[in-house]
């Protein structure tokens, strides 16, 4: 790459730690979570959401769970304004919901703010103003004693316009371009601000560290978070935030670090839609607390629905592989991947075990909302004969011996590469049943009658390339008396190799679904599968199925 010299690591390193979070295997509870969708992600949509859309993603938050909802800038635009003074008015938020709203350290627009709360129950009103050294030196041109007297100022006209208002308003101070500021320079301005507000046990403050952009290896940050943690006044009282972007594709790892590096509170948003590369994704991160037995405090049971709705108003797309909630993630079209999943499915359902273990599904798919006949085994040209055997067995009940999955398989994979196309079940089981299930050319039995006679003696109407016939002969059984009928008249040279059966469906009307393997003297296989309310006629189609396929070959 050319013109590297032009680059240089502009964040801080914390003061020498224990890296006391660096020990910690896993987060042992859910954080307090608040989805920014409504205010970080709407800003980043190329077309922000309506009034209508932003009620109705909101009614979906609260659906899911949030207790904490920024829902925007409300002295930044009418729409913004509207859209708070709505919520109130029409006594859409639960009292056990809190919204939040962003303001600048400016008295206008603080003045706006509380306007815009008049009459609400709960609220956080959520100061900023950037501290990072690059913003410092290049957009206020300010020295750190002037933009701690930004901050200061902020907080205490807050702390003015409260007594003015009735409700439960709670505040939040975010240093902005936290990862760009002196670790020590972020505690001094987050201090001075909770010495303006004086944080009690009936009235926390939130210190939010957001990651504005992300500069520098999650363990970095990690340690910048414990540093705050260890070192902010009032403690006790602090509920410290993260909300982390995503421009090293870290946001997750630095979110998960941060919160084992004693951090309470997350802000995030669905997807991780937001400015440049995005937000923390809440869905993973939480997700990733469920899929290690967490209960995140978070319902993501139906994440079609929750898909569908974010897709509709926001105009984004998730991606196909995106974490627990793309279209493929539980999606297997390896071979050996399948089969795996097939077997771990197998294990379950034989009750060896409560915990879900199943190779290569970190959850269970059903969990979110997900079909394991649409979502899991899916088929190409790279499917096995494990997984081919799966959506045959548990969309249609087929359950083929397992020599003849192998040449089911091979037979759909040609399809699917011939095609060049994945295969759906409903596609799958058509080529198994035009290649496999009671074909009657160019022999067909359509009758046999039964004697007891040197073991079983069989005659068989027929019908051979056009011809009708009759044809009778003596066996050890039922169907080996049907083949050696078959045999005589036709000259055909093969033997029986595999005969099983099953019935298809449950009840007193269930049809029988029987599976033959015929063998040449060259040693070639061929199957066929013969359906049938009665055992007996099902197995003769079956072995008529298998001789019409060996003699297509």
């Amino acid at each position: 790459m050319k013109n590297v010299e032009k680059y240089t690591r502009q964040f801080f390193e914390a003061p020498a730690s224990e890296m006391k979070w660096a020990k910690k295997p896993y987060i042992d509870k859910a954080p307090v979570w608040c989805s920014v969708d409504l205010r970080d992600g709407n800003q980043a949509l190329i077309i922000p959401m309506s009034l209508g859309e932003k009620l109705e993603f909101f009614t979906k938050l609260v659906e899911i769970g949030f207790k904490e909802i920024e829902i925007g800038f409300p002295a930044a635009s009418e729409t913004e304004y509207d859209f708070c003074r709505t919520l109130i008015e029409q006594n859409m938020i639960p009292d056990d919901v809190t919204i939040q709203v962003l303001t600048q350290s400016r008295e206008h627009i603080i003045k706006k703010t509380f306007e815009a709360l008049k009459g609400c129950k709960n609220a956080v009103v959520h100061l900023y103003n950037s501290t990072s050294l690059a913003q410092r030196e290049q957009v206020f041109r300010k020295s750190k004693k002037e933009i701690i007297d930004i901050a200061v100022s902020g907080a205490k006209l807050c702390k003015e316009y409260r007594e003015k208002y009735e409700g439960n308003f709670r505040f939040e101070y975010s240093p902005e371009s936290f990862t760009g500021t002196e670790p020590k320079f972020a505690l001094e301005i987050c201090n001075a601000v909770l010495d303006v507000w004086q944080p009690a046990p009936e009235d926390k403050v939130i210190i939010n560290l957001p990651v504005t952009v992300q500069l520098s290896m999650p363990h970095v940050y990690a340690n910048q978070v414990e540093y705050m943690c260890d070192n902010l006044k009032y403690r006790e009282n602090v509920i410290v935030s993260l909300h982390p972007h995503n421009d090293r594709g870290c946001a997750v790892a630095d979110t998960e670090m941060g919160l084992l590096a004693g951090a309470d509170r997350v802000e995030g948003t669905l997807f991780g839609n937001g400015e440049r590369t995005g937000n923390v994704d809440i869905i993973t991160l939480a997700m990733n607390m469920y899929s290690q037995g967490v209960d995140p405090k978070l319902d993501f049971s139906d994440i079609p629905s929750i898909t569908e709705l974010y897709t509709r108003i926001t105009r984004m797309e998730v991606h196909d592989r995106s974490p627990y909630t793309g279209k493929l993630v539980f999606a297997a079209f390896s071979g050996s991947h399948q089969d795996a999943i097939a077997k771990g499915m197998k294990w379950r359902e034989e009750g060896n075990t409560k915990h879900w273990t199943v190779p290569y599904l970190p959850i269970d798919p059903e969990d979110v909302g997900r079909e394991y006949s649409a979502d899991v085994i899916r088929i190409n040209s790279q499917s096995g004969k494990g997984g081919i055997g799966y959506i045959l067995e548990t969309r249609f009940g087929f359950n083929l011996p397992k020599r003849m999955r192998e040449t089911v398989g091979y037979t759909v994979k040609s399809i699917s590469d011939h095609k060049h196309k994945e295969l759906l079940p409903d596609e799958v089981y058509q080529i198994f049943k035009n290649h496999f299930v009671d074909i009657a050319e160019p022999l067909n039995v359509t009758e046999t009658h039964y004697v007891q006679c040197n073991g079983i003696e069989a005659t068989v109407s027929l019908i051979y390339n056009g011809r009708v016939a009759s044809a009778t002969n003596n066996g050890n059984g039922r169907l080996d008396a049907v083949s050696n009928a078959i045999r005589s008249y036709t000259g055909i040279n093969y033997s029986i190799n595999t005969y099983t059966e099953h019935a298809l469906e449950v009840g007193s009307a269930s049809k029988a679904v029987s599976y033959v393997e015929i063998t040449v003297p060259d040693g070639k296989s061929f199957w066929g599968t013969g359906i049938d309310t009665d055992i007996v006629v099902s197995s003769v189609k079956a072995l008529v199925c298998a001789v019409n396929n060996m003699l297509k070959r």
